[in-house]
């Protein structure tokens, strides 16, 4: 998997495989909201691809979006 930073991130702390090895995803609980949104065949299918849960993993992958580019309250 590439790494990813944004340009102006501060260093952070360097963290090794033996670390990425052992972490897991933690995901906020909450009530969800149904919906229906087109996507791009290709997208859908690689999350797919990934196995059991993969709405739930297109949620993580939105909700980091929105965390990172949210205005502070």
């Amino acid at each position: 998997m590439e790494d990813r930073t944004r340009g102006d991130a501060p260093e952070g702390p360097s963290l090794g495989p033996a670390f990425w090895k052992q972490a897991r995803v933690v995901l906020p609980e909450g009530p969800k909201k149904q919906l229906t949104v087109r996507l791009d065949a290709d997208v859908v299918a690689w999350f797919k691809a990934q196995g059991k849960g993969y709405q739930t993993r297109m949620n993580a992958v939105l909700r980091s979006f929105y965390e990172a580019h949210r205005k502070p309250q």
